[in-house]
């Protein structure tokens, strides 16, 4: 047989399309692997912990605030606190990982690891990397709802934890409600909650962005009082009063504190929650930019 013809047979044998030479359903049964989780250990050593702490002073907070006018408010919430605790904020962007990891004091920052979605950011091995490189992330996994021992885990180590607790972004920039980890979490644990209200992201970069609209929106982050379990609390209850303290710091910044606080007190907060209308109001609403800040001077400098 002729050259040709040798390669004429290997690729018509050749299987080019990977099918299995079995068919399927002569095939036996095997069980699903479960997939195995995304190693980020390596991000928690000390030559790791120093590499992104470089790349947070000079590189992550030097671009999101160029980027944005961010406010930042609150942090003498902090002094208090020891850690290691459980920061929970709403989330509308991609900006407020970034958001809350450059406005924290560095010790706290160097002390923060980020919970990500497993489906998003560590399906492929570059984007886990990076990600887990610069924000100290940890995959959660949210279509199977299976709460890893990860998080428990470095609470044990005093590691604070950034948590997202309506389990994804917004799509219309309006809080989705709390769910239940975090709050399970800072019990199983004895662990203090922050409560974090962002407000601007969804307006400055909403879902489908890759990059913040131009013009430096103003942002505002603002940091809570701590929220402490109670002795048999359960989880639900935990959640709620977290999304409670949220909303009311949302109200607080977008009023005074003064009126937040005397409507809080008359059990008046605003829901954080989309009200009952259609989507493109919901929308048309998180979309106006906040109004310029002040002038920047304050008091105390942080």
């Amino acid at each position: 047989m002729s050259l040709v013809g040798q390669i004429r047979d290997i690729a018509r044998g050749w299987r080019w399309t990977r099918r299995p030479l079995v068919p399927g359903s002569a095939a036996p049964h095997v069980d699903e692997r479960e997939d195995d989780e995304f190693p980020t250990a390596w991000a928690r050593t000390p030559s790791a912990q120093i590499a992104r702490d470089a790349l947070q002073r000079f590189g992550l907070k030097p671009l999101v605030w160029s980027q944005v006018t961010p406010s930042v408010r609150g942090l003498d919430n902090l002094d208090s606190l020891t850690g290691p605790v459980v920061f929970a904020s709403n989330h509308s962007s991609h900006l407020d990982a970034p958001l809350v990891l450059s406005s924290l004091p560095p010790a706290w920052r160097r002390r923060t690891a980020v919970n990500a979605a497993s489906d998003y950011f560590f399906t492929v091995w570059w984007r886990g990397t990076a990600t887990t490189l610069l924000f100290n992330a940890f995959p959660i996994d949210r279509e199977s709802g299976r709460l890893s021992e990860l998080p428990g885990q470095l609470l044990n180590d005093g590691w604070n934890l950034l948590l997202f607790p309506e389990g994804g972004r917004s799509d219309d920039g309006w809080v989705q409600g709390f769910l239940r980890g975090a709050g399970f979490l800072c019990l199983r644990h004895g662990v203090p909650a922050v409560p974090v209200a962002i407000r601007g992201a969804f307006a400055a970069m909403p879902p489908g962005r890759g990059w913040p609209r131009p013009g430096r929106l103003p942002v505002t982050v603002h940091y809570g009082p701590p929220v402490k379990p109670r002795d048999g609390e359960r989880s639900g209850d935990f959640a709620q009063r977290l999304e409670n303290a949220v909303a009311r710091l949302l109200d607080e910044d977008e009023t005074s504190w003064w009126a937040s606080l005397r409507r809080a007190t008359e059990d008046r907060t605003p829901s954080a929650r989309a009200p009952d209308v259609a989507r493109w109001r919901r929308v048309w609403e998180s979309s106006r930019p906040l109004p310029p800040p002040g002038d920047g001077r304050r008091a105390w400098r942080r």
